[in-house]
């Protein structure tokens, strides 16, 4: 394959996980982000759910925990990406971009806003009309927030990513303040569009993920026990 470089279309290696435990994906990023480093390699998209869990951001607070960390539902993992506390479970679509910035812009406030533009103009395509708040991150509809961004750049190669609500239970985020925020609601892209999938979503956020960053997407097969770093 032709490996990214500047003045010419990029790749992207799309690999869709289906339902993978967070740890796993965890290292497959981190393995992931240190082949970055150790040579050029072509930029990669992770799309998976996951089995219920709540994240932490690197320097984020147990505060916007309602009850202690014992008493969550599900495990609760600290992880190095930027923002507060998060919840990701079945019927979520995550993404994991990990991409060298240096061959888009080195500028990480016109990435949060790339991940935005992904998301908005996905929720676009099902006739939903998403948008940003001033002040916050992620993608919203009114005060419901559908989608979740929290990043990781290091030598400009980016991990975590998004997390976008199609048809999750939400009930999970009640053990929580989603992202430190009391004042508004989480929502999902099922309450307006019913009978939605995440299989019905995912090829959309390819297509956009591909338009808004300006790469060519090259799906590739399946990963075969996710935790070894089987790429």
């Amino acid at each position: 394959m032709e490996q990214n470089g500047r003045g010419s279309r990029l790749f992207c290696d799309v690999y869709t996980l289906g339902l993978v435990p967070f740890a796993d994906v965890w290292i497959l990023q981190k393995n992931l982000v240190q082949s970055h480093r150790d040579s050029p390699q072509p930029d990669r998209l992770l799309l998976v759910e996951h089995p219920g869990v709540y994240t932490l951001g690197q320097g984020s607070t147990l505060d916007h925990l309602k009850v202690p960390p014992d008493a969550l539902p599900y495990p609760l993992f600290r992880t190095e990406r930027g923002g507060e506390v998060t919840h990701h479970c079945p019927g979520q679509l995550v993404g994991y971009p990990i991409l060298n910035l240096k061959q888009h812009q080195s500028d990480l406030h016109w990435y949060l806003r790339q991940l935005e533009e992904v998301l908005i103009q996905t929720l676009a395509e099902f006739g939903v009309a998403a948008g940003r708040q001033a002040g916050l991150t992620g993608v919203w509809v009114g005060d419901r927030k559908l989608a979740a961004i929290g990043i990781k750049v290091s030598r400009w190669v980016t991990m975590h990513g998004f997390a976008l609500n199609v048809c999750p239970d939400l009930s999970g985020f009640d053990a929580i303040a989603p992202c430190g925020i009391t004042d508004k609601a989480v929502g999902s892209l099922v309450q307006f569009c019913p009978g939605i999938t995440v299989a019905a979503v995912q090829p959309v956020v390819i297509d956009r993920f591909a338009a808004v960053f300006g790469v060519s997407p090259v799906i590739q097969p399946a990963i075969q026990n996710v935790a070894p770093l089987g790429l």
